[in-house]
């Protein structure tokens, strides 16, 4: 089986609406995600974290992050098809109509 990284973007004005939601509209929006987490089954790995205070680090400086990644999810599967099998009809989706989602291979160390 090969290891992919899920990839959650959301525009900021998703994320700043759940900074300033009650417990129980919290618990309310990650039920669809706890039912798809059930439906992917032995392909998950990692239900991941939110992520947030990105920053951009070059060699000269850093700052904030432009990406607006609102989290990540670590699945298996035998190939990037069936990745994509099992993000379709993903709730995150539905969160926001600027929400998308992508999804990496993660690849073999090259020694």
């Amino acid at each position: 089986m090969k290891k992919f990284v899920v990839i959650y973007y959301a525009p900021v004005s998703a994320n700043e609406k759940m900074k300033n939601a009650s417990p129980e509209e919290i618990e309310k929006g990650m039920a669809p995600w706890m039912i798809w987490a059930k439906k992917v089954g032995s392909g998950m790995v990692a239900l991941g974290t939110p992520l947030g205070n990105g920053q951009k680090i070059t060699k000269t400086r850093h700052s904030s992050s432009d990406k607006n990644i609102a989290g990540y999810s670590v699945l298996q599967a035998e190939n990037m098809q069936k990745a994509i099998e099992l993000v379709n009809g993903h709730p995150h989706l539905d969160w926001d109509a600027a929400c998308e989602i992508e999804i990496y291979e993660s690849l073999p160390m090259p020694i």
